[in-house]
């Protein structure tokens, strides 16, 4: 088995992370509309959008794409409404690649970069039912706070998607 490199992503690897998300990403669970997946890790040529890269040699083996928002400034206490927040956007692994770890050590890689941009808080989204994700979140700290109904994000099973946080103490790295 080759070592895999955790990297932040740039420009030149954008089309090669389109396809991993875009090959390795779909399943019942994930809403991965492909114009809207091509704009947004479009946007790590332009700093919008941090990602980290599992590298085996030469081949993806895995990304997490994050950025600032602040889409979740409902669930901010009242003092924080304004800051913004981190998002976790996507998370894939190649399917050799799966049950080894590595997209929790990409999403701890992930939070890392939020946590030395200043965020207080970082939310990620999934499926109600993708258990998978939720085993990820969970081990990385995140704790759920709301799920509501979305059924034109999430056709299948429940209809429903969880949000996610995990808060960083002001002096603290995050607990993952």
């Amino acid at each position: 088995m080759t070592t895999q490199r955790l990297l932040p992503a740039r420009a030149e690897d954008i089309p090669a992370l389109i396809d991993l998300i875009l090959t390795h990403g779909p399943n019942p669970w994930n809403w991965l509309p492909p114009d809207d997946v091509a704009r947004h890790v479009a946007q790590i040529a332009t700093g919008e959008v941090g990602a980290v890269v599992a590298w085996a040699g030469d081949a993806v083996q895995g990304v997490v794409t994050f950025c600032q928002t602040q889409h979740f400034a409902r669930y901010q206490p009242a003092g924080r409404t304004a800051q913004p927040q981190g998002y976790v956007c996507e998370a894939v692994v190649h399917r050799d690649a799966v049950g080894q770890g590595l997209g929790a050590r990409l999403l701890r890689a992930a939070l890392d970069a939020l946590k030395a941009q200043g965020l207080h808080a970082v939310y990620i989204d999934r499926h109600e039912e993708n258990a998978a994700s939720a085993g990820m979140m969970r081990k990385a700290g995140f704790t759920v706070i709301d799920t509501f109904d979305e059924p034109a994000r999430r056709p299948h099973g429940s209809g429903r998607t969880t949000v996610c946080r995990i808060v960083f103490d002001d002096d603290a790295a995050p607990s993952v």
